[in-house]
């Protein structure tokens, strides 16, 4: 067994997993017929890996693009993040240290010197994922321990939201959204909790970004599954909310409707349930909610399963562990 660190370097918080995984996986595409390391545990073979740390640091650095700029503190704020999360996993003994950025690195007219400081600040050698890429990836961890036929992925980030269609159990479309949950609170609310006018104008901005995406139809679905951290944050926040026997691990849409009303009509109860559950997205969960139940209802969507892997996993999976 080795140990591979990977950091996400995301628009609000930066994250360091360590993994223990298998040191001789596939290193190829399995032939007809063989299964690969992903398809094998998804059919009951031995998990290719085991995570052991979960370490995030809240770094916030959608605060400081201005001008579409990634600005100098900003900038630093980000190496010294990065720099702290790799002496944690050299800490424990990583061989491998990976750091990967998306919307928050990939979408700042800056990006290439943003990226160039933070590999000679932190030594490191960061790896902006594309749009196309992200998508993928969330779907190979999304789908490493379960199968998805048929359906939409959905993966609200702090500055895009994600979507990739799914059909035969194969990824087939992807789409980026250019608004996300932390991007909604900083342009339209102004202070903790939309007010219900701040409300309606997240939901408008982010219809008018559905009404430019010309082939969205294509990704219309009964069935939706969720990856990354606001959707989770939904599922903890509905558990509190409503006192749920266990923890939600599938969403209807009238529930993530019961959730805006609760925020509507009781928004001292909405915020301390999302106290109590997700302290740390206490400004965010709700331009979250609101993105999810839109998306849902326009596309059609009864019902959000809460998938336990994303991007990361599958990052360590196809980029590391080629599975």
């Amino acid at each position: 067994m080795r140990r591979i660190g990977i950091i996400d370097l995301g628009s609000n918080t930066v994250r360091l997993v360590v993994y223990e995984a298998r040191r001789h996986v596939a290193s190829r595409r399995p032939k007809d017929g063989e299964l690969s390391v992903t398809d094998a545990w998804r059919h009951g073979g031995k998990r290719p890996f085991r995570e052991i740390m979960d370490k995030k640091k809240i770094a916030g650095l959608s605060a400081y693009v201005a001008d579409g700029k990634l600005s100098d503190e900003g900038i630093e704020c980000a190496i010294e993040t990065v720099k702290s999360l790799v002496k944690s996993a050299n800490n424990i003994g990583c061989s491998d240290v990976h750091v990967f950025a998306t919307a928050v690195v990939r979408n700042c007219k800056n990006s290439k010197r943003v990226t160039e400081e933070i590999n000679k600040g932190a030594n490191v050698s960061l790896d902006v994922l594309g749009e196309v890429d992200e998508a993928h990836l969330g779907f190979v961890g999304a789908t490493c321990d379960r199968v998805i036929d048929e359906g939409t992925l959905i993966d609200i980030g702090g500055g895009s939201t994600e979507l990739t269609a799914i059909q035969g159990g194969h990824d087939v479309r992807d789409l980026s959204i250019p608004q996300g949950s932390v991007s909604s609170y900083a342009q339209f609310v102004s202070y903790i909790l939309p007010q219900p006018g701040e409300e309606e104008a997240i939901c408008d901005a982010f219809a008018k970004n559905l009404s430019r995406v010309k082939n969205l139809d294509g990704f219309a679905t009964r069935a939706m599954y969720g990856i990354g951290g606001s959707v989770r944050a939904i599922g903890k926040l509905y558990t509190v909310a409503f006192s749920a026997d266990k923890q939600a691990q599938t969403l209807e849409l009238a529930q993530l409707k019961a959730l805006e009303k609760l925020l509507k009509g009781d928004p001292s109860a909405f915020a301390h349930a999302a106290t109590k559950a997700v302290p740390e997205r206490m400004h965010t969960v709700a331009p979250g909610l609101i993105i999810a139940r839109s998306l849902m209802q326009r596309l059609g969507a009864k019902t959000l399963a809460i998938c336990k892997h994303g991007v990361r996993e599958g990052y360590l999976l196809e980029r590391i562990l080629k599975a």
